[in-house]
């Protein structure tokens, strides 16, 4: 009998390549996205790590200075089975990490809370995480707001796939444009209108990229925001006399 459990890895890490991002270079808007969970939380790292075959590379690290590590003993690699958030309090009393060398060896890791990144189909592909090198708590709120900094990523994940598909569509549409008056069209809706005509229809540019060419939109983090999101966030946290 096959194992189900089989095709469904080899179908999310389909999903995985699909985004293209595994091995690209450093990304301000990730970077902006762990640093400022690293300073919500008060810790020492935080990562956006996505889990590939037989490794762990971290689209962005906040506090580590390694690329990647193998995908055992890597904790993401336990947190992709299921949709809920894993949280190690103590690592050195918990029995799903008290062995694990990320716990007893050199790096120490006492503290370890990730989410899955999860794509609108329900594939898993890494995780938010955040690590601390001594024991603490994290109680429901912080792992809702941990929940909130995975949508972050994944809005981030999917514009991205999203304009690599618009590039390669209209690329596409450009390559097929045999007459010059459907390229002249083209050129003039693009750069002159914020509306597109399409078989005599004005669309927005939006329904043209859902519609029309079956493309996900999405939102992502703008760096002019990142301030409002540090007050968001701070605002949030218990005080200390609670």
């Amino acid at each position: 009998m096959t194992d189900p459990t089989n095709h469904l890895e080899t179908e999310r890490l389909a999903a995985l390549h699909g985004y293209e991002i595994l091995d690209t270079p450093p990304d301000g808007a990730f970077d902006r996205v762990t640093a400022l969970a690293a300073r919500h939380f008060g810790v020492p790292v935080a990562l956006v790590s996505l889990v590939d075959e037989d490794r762990i590379w971290f689209k962005s690290r906040y506090g580590l200075q390694a690329e990647q590590i193998p995908r055992s003993p890597g904790l993401c690699a336990s947190v992709i089975m299921s949709n809920d958030s894993y949280v190690v309090r103590n690592a050195i009393e918990d029995p799903r990490t008290l062995a694990n060398p990320l716990v007893a060896g050199e790096m120490g890791v006492r503290f370890y809370a990730a989410a899955p990144l999860i794509t609108h189909d329900g594939h898993r592909l890494g995780t938010m995480n955040i690590i601390d090198f001594t024991p603490r708590e994290f109680d429901a709120e912080s792992q809702e707001t941990l929940r909130e900094f995975v949508g972050l990523v994944m809005d981030q994940m999917e514009v991205r796939l999203a304009a690599r598909n618009t590039i390669a569509a209209l690329t596409r549409i450009f390559q097929g444009a045999e007459r010059t008056d459907d390229l002249k069209r083209l050129i003039t809706v693009c750069a002159w209108s914020r509306k597109i005509r399409v078989d005599d229809e004005w669309i927005s540019f939006e329904e043209f990229l859902v519609s029309r060419l079956g493309l996900s939109v999405s939102h992502g983090i703008a760096p002019e925001t990142e301030e409002q999101l540090h007050t968001d966030f701070d605002r949030r946290k218990p005080s200390p006399s609670q």
